[in-house]
């Protein structure tokens, strides 16, 4: 009997030990912010420390993508592990969409609730909330508590949609009963302001769409009425997330945990808190990243404070490239000067150029991952399937690959190729050095916006290696190349 109970007792501790060595994870997810905007990637025009560190003391991948050229797919991609376009409602969503993802499906945050964390969303979400008729003065469901999250703090659709409140674990935040929240995306409630009937009323002008239901002084998209003490400040909203992330982690350090912190910055509308308001001379959108950066620092200091940095797996990155003008007037052209969000590469938000999905991407663990660069082609696709590995998780049958020793810095090999997507699920294929755009009929550039999409009548084949502006159309010069990768990309993507 004594030896059952000392054989037991090795056993629980055995057990115990090994889920205090499991890393905890965080995934920092920064909207619309280009690969030249950050500084450890060779920019000097605006510097960023807090996303510095986590370069310079772990891994900056120089090939690092997402999925999409939009946010929703790529969110959707990262939390899947499933390519956008095998999903035909995976894109830029309406603020009054149904949840995205099916409660049925395989997500990062099942698989690691499962293999023993506590999951946790702060930030941006955009996947969509409820079935497609939302009570907000109820609890809204599905949402991310029924896809993998234990606790969830997030903004309702987007920063420039209706409603412009929080929900906290499916609930308005702050909502109060006797003035309840309305909201419409086909017509206005009582001829409220808007921004197309009120522009006096405004402190940012829109310059295409957002022109609906004024909140702080901000036109959106889309139409509400009440829940006046719901409503959020957008110059606070950085300080809210970032809260309730410390928050997260504090209140969760004693068992591993995952936390999604989805910063809102540099998406439209852009109004940073006054710390931060015209201290970079870029214009709102450069103190929106400032802003986010400090974000950053302070988030990271959080973790060494906590004595969990060295426990700790953080990841960066973005959700897509970036954008100038994105429907307000807020300086972002004007006040650009030298510099260039894009960096060396050609393209945006939007666009099947390279630019639209090679976004920083960077991954920092004190004392497991030494700091250098690498080159390996990594994506945030991917993460499903490698810190499934990393953890002792299932591995769900996605598109999602195990690349965690390039992760993990201990191999110099990524993918060897990857599906990238523009608007309209309309597709390219990144192999080696090779960026191969097929023929595609549409304008060039949307209506709504200054943006390219990369599409062409012709197919494009661009060495990024040589040619990162893609300037330099290779069709006639390699047409094996062209007829080799053309096969690659329809293999993968079948008739979707």
């Amino acid at each position: 009997m004594k030896q059952f109970l000392f054989t037991a007792a090795l056993c629980l501790f055995s057990i115990l030990g090994w889920a205090k060595q499991k890393p905890n994870v965080v995934i920092i997810y920064a909207d619309d912010l280009g690969i030249g905007d950050v500084s450890a990637y060779g920019q000097q025009t605006l510097k960023t420390p807090g996303m510095d560190r986590i370069a310079n003391e772990g891994i900056r991948f120089n090939c690092g993508y997402a999925t999409s050229a939009t946010c929703t797919p790529s969110r959707y991609s990262l939390l899947t592990g499933s390519y956008p376009w095998r999903n035909k409602k995976a894109q830029v969503l309406p603020g009054d969409a149904p949840l995205l993802i099916s409660t049925d499906q395989p997500t990062l945050p099942k698989m690691l609730r499962t293999a023993g964390y506590t999951t946790g969303i702060v930030g941006k979400w955009h996947l969509g909330l409820g079935t497609g008729k939302v009570d907000w003065n109820k609890r809204v469901s599905p949402g991310p508590n029924e896809v993998g999250f234990d606790y969830a703090y997030i903004m309702a659709a987007t920063n420039d949609r209706t409603p412009t409140v929080f929900v906290k674990n499916g609930y308005v935040d702050g909502l109060e009963e006797s003035d309840p929240l309305y909201v419409s995306y086909r017509k206005n409630f009582d001829n409220l302001p808007t921004g197309k009937n009120n522009p006096e009323m405004l402190k940012m002008n829109y310059s295409m769409g957002h022109n609906n239901s004024i909140q702080n002084g901000i036109s959106r998209i889309g139409y509400q009425k009440g829940g006046k003490a719901a409503m959020w400040i957008d110059e606070n909203m950085a300080d809210t997330f970032l809260v309730q992330a410390q928050r997260f982690v504090k209140t969760h350090k004693e068992k591993p945990f995952f936390l999604y912190y989805a910063l809102h910055q540099p998406h439209v509308p852009r109004v940073p808190h006054q710390r931060f308001a015209g201290k970079t001379g870029l214009g709102p959108r450069g103190d929106a990243i400032a802003e986010a950066d400090w974000c950053v620092r302070e988030f990271l200091k959080t973790l060494e404070e906590e004595n969990l940095l060295e426990n700790t797996i953080v990841i960066f990155s973005s959700d897509n490239g970036p954008i100038l003008d994105d429907g307000y007037y807020d300086d972002a052209v004007e006040k650009l000067g030298a510099h260039k969000p894009a960096g060396k590469y050609r393209g945006n938000k939007y666009s099947l150029f390279d630019a639209g999905t090679h976004v920083p991407f960077m991954v920092m663990w004190k004392g497991k991952i030494k700091p250098k660069q690498s080159d390996a082609l990594v994506c945030q696709i991917d993460l499903l399937s490698s810190l499934a590995k990393m953890v002792g998780g299932e591995i769900p049958k996605t598109d999602s690959e195990d690349v965690l020793a390039a992760l993990l810095g201990k191999s110099k090999k990524g993918r060897k190729q990857l599906i990238t997507e523009g608007l309209h699920h309309r597709t390219a294929i990144r192999k080696d050095k090779w960026l191969l755009i097929p023929s595609y009929k549409g304008p060039k550039k949307p209506s709504w916006v200054d943006a390219e999409t990369g599409f062409d009548i012709n197919v494009q084949l661009f060495d990024l290696e040589k040619d990162p502006m893609q300037k330099n159309n290779l069709t006639k010069k390699y047409p094996k190349k062209v007829d080799q990768l053309l096969k690659q990309h329809q293999a993968i993507k079948g008739d979707q």
